[in-house]
């Protein structure tokens, strides 16, 4: 028995069909392999070689494929059998649950893997086509403009639309003042409507100084706030954005670590539900959370809640397990804890009973017009009571609490004597720049509309839970959005792109359409040639469509390329290029030689990116302080400082720093 690691196999890159592939023309386009062409990743062979060694063994007959039950999950596993050339009959054992009587269940129940021969098909359609419209896309865009690498892809593209037109709308938006006046009680105040004249308001507001305010309506309303559902990783990586600040990647690596450490589950879930096996378990764990966390213990958890087997694919939603009552918490890293209590907690909500408050609403007349006063009082926390313990210490996420404070008894009729009045100021406010928490979120709901009018669709939205990280990690990488404090914005070349981008490749559409035909291969009643010919076909006209086109120079090409810094050996410009940092006088007679390339094992072995920041850094200080760098011998994070220690070699080097508290954490 053995395990893949994610993706083993991948298709061939364009050169593997033709070696004039590896230069980037406009003539050698389409490119549209007749025979597809598959590798083995360099970083996993050795895990492949393991699991072609086990698929030949004479000493078994058949396999059992215990990959993730759904597309991306048969995909995986196909591909490893075919590149590994095994023929052995394979049975599949289907289950989203990890726990020990779903997967006896599972293995009672196995089926001939032929009955999965269709969502085989579709996964690799998908597959193919994403090749397809990436490769041809990108190397279309970045001859046209011969400059900077022009990423293009079905669910990158789409996301920096979503960037670019957020700042459009920012842009074009028209503020206006507006006057309200408040009334002021001591124990609670009233508001006016908004008024756009402020001579009107000032007139309203010495109508009412000193006079008498009559009660004409008061109304209260019982309210029910359900429990919050538990969390996939999505709703995960948003929460840790707006509670702590953490990037998508940081908390995928985080939950990630924690799965690894079998402190959590599988954490790349589209699910926030558990299977029907897993109920029994809930209150022992529910337990052990609360007496580790010190959290209001859930004396009847609510299984019913967060158990539904037919909304739980691939994998349940995200848990702590039961490895939480022999943890440290005090000795873990902080974005590990962090993530960790958030997990954790979501069970105790979840499981939760309802949070049961009053809403009341009271209408004053007062100087002749009307005003609102609303309060809020709390009948029973339910719920509410473990999410406010876990927010008392999150300053931000303590302020996101803040409600209406209740209300005084009021009746109908009643007179209120001697009120004070202010004037208040006010602008309408545009709509609020993306952050990681709300970019994630229209990515999940993006085209929401086409994905409704769809039948059985594995998914919806941009992307998936697993990979909406790396996309916009990506977006980043490529210089296409940048981060400002939680903000991510499109950078010049983003928005240049997403302009001449024609409408097919930038919105989700696409990707409702592509699920709509890959559900119908899914289901036998559309041929994969036929679905793969429509791609091939989109992709000739795209390519046809920019036939002798020429551009200007702009932000996309070559001569908006910056300079990054000074080389250290000939003092000359580095710029970027499109896998390195590379000095001006790489080529020159003798040549300089000097680069710092893109994925410099140093960087990806850290699981970090040598970006445009951090070069240019180590070129101009010498040293860049770095922060959840990726140890894979300990499988920790930990902060040090990256030295550029360039000695004039074939390849530029790196070398790390610690402070003296931290020194040994990466080693």
């Amino acid at each position: 028995m053995s395990w893949c690691v994610g993706h083993l196999v991948e298709p061939a890159g364009p050169d593997a069909y033709d070696p004039q592939h590896s230069k980037w023309a406009y003539e050698d386009l389409p490119i549209l392999p007749r025979a597809w062409k598959y590798q083995v990743l360099p970083d996993t062979k050795k895990q492949f070689d393991t699991l072609a060694a086990l698929m030949r063994d004479g000493r078994g007959d058949s396999l059992v494929c215990a990959t993730d039950a759904g597309r991306e999950g048969e995909l995986i596993f196909r591909l490893v059998y075919e590149a590994a050339g095994c023929e052995k009959p394979v049975q599949r054992l289907w289950t989203s649950s990890m726990e020990e009587a779903a997967i006896q269940t599972g293995f009672e129940n196995l089926l001939d893997s032929r009955n999965y021969d269709n969502l085989y098909a579709a996964a690799l359609c998908r597959q193919k086509a994403d090749w397809l419209v990436g490769i041809n896309a990108t190397r279309l865009f970045t001859t046209i403009y011969k400059g900077w690498t022009l990423n293009v892809g079905r669910v990158m593209t789409p996301t920096l639309a979503l960037l670019t037109d957020r700042e459009a709308a920012i842009a074009s938006f028209q503020k206006e003042k507006f006057y309200t006046v408040e009334l002021d009680y001591g124990t609670f105040r009233a508001v006016s409507e908004r008024l756009s004249s402020k001579t009107d308001a000032t007139r309203l507001r010495a109508a009412c100084v000193g006079k008498i305010a009559v009660v004409r309506a008061v109304e209260r309303k019982e309210r029910t706030e359900r429990p919050p559902k538990l969390y996939d990783l999505t709703t995960l990586q948003r929460e840790a954005n707006r509670l702590f600040g953490y990037t998508a990647q940081q908390t995928l690596d985080y939950a990630q670590l924690l799965y690894e450490k079998k402190l959590a589950t599988y954490p790349r879930t589209d699910s926030r539900y558990l299977v029907s096996g897993m109920e029994a378990g809930l209150p022992a764990l529910c337990g052990t959370v609360s007496a580790v966390l010190s959290l209001p213990l859930v004396e009847s958890p609510e299984a019913g809640q967060v158990i539904n087997d037919s909304k739980v694919s691939d994998h349940h939603a995200l848990l702590p397990t039961a490895e939480l009552g022999r943890a440290d918490l005090s000795a873990m890293p902080t974005g590990e804890r962090n993530v960790l209590t958030l997990i954790a907690a979501r069970l105790l909500c979840a499981v939760g009973s309802p949070c049961r408050y009053a809403e009341s609403a009271a209408v004053l007349e007062c100087g002749g017009a009307s005003f609102t006063a609303k309060g809020r009082t709390m009948l029973e926390a339910g719920w509410k009571a473990v999410e406010r313990a876990v927010l008392a210490g999150i300053k931000k996420g303590a302020e996101a609490e803040k409600q209406d404070p209740p209300l005084p008894e009021l009746e109908e009729g009643q007179r209120l004597e001697g009120v004070d009045a202010a004037l208040r100021t006010g602008t309408t406010t545009p709509p609020p720049h993306f952050t990681e928490d709300t970019l994630l979120s229209a990515m999940e709901h993006a085209s929401a509309e086409d994905f409704a009018e769809l039948e059985d669709a594995e998914r919806t939205g941009l992307g998936t839970p697993a990979t909406r990280a790396s996309t916009i990690e990506k977006l980043v990488r490529s210089g296409f959005a940048e981060r400002k404090g939680r903000q991510l914005l499109p950078t010049e070349k983003g928005t240049e792109l997403i302009r001449v981008m024609p409408d097919a490749l930038k919105s989700a559409r696409l990707t409702a359409e592509w699920e709509a035909k890959l559900g119908k291969v899914e289901r036998g009643t559309l041929p994969p040639g036929d679905f793969l010919a429509g791609i091939e076909g989109m992709v000739r006209q795209l390519v046809q469509t920019y036939a002798g086109v020429t551009v200007a120079s702009s932000a996309l090409s070559g001569s908006g390329r910056p300079i990054v810094g000074v080389c250290p050996r000939c003092g000359k410009s580095v710029v970027e290029g499109r896998k390195s940092f590379f000095c001006e006088g790489y080529h020159d007679t003798p040549p300089c030689g000097f680069a710092m390339w893109k994925n410099d094992r140093f960087f990806t072995g850290k699981r970090k990116e040598l970006t445009r920041k951090i070069a240019a850094g180590l070129l101009k200080q010498g040293r860049v302080h770095m922060k959840d760098l990726f140890s894979e011998k300990k499988g920790v994070l930990y902060d040090a400082t990256v030295v550029l220690d360039d000695t004039g070699g074939k390849y530029v080097r790196y070398k790390l720093e610690f402070d003296k508290k931290g020194k040994d954490a990466g080693k």
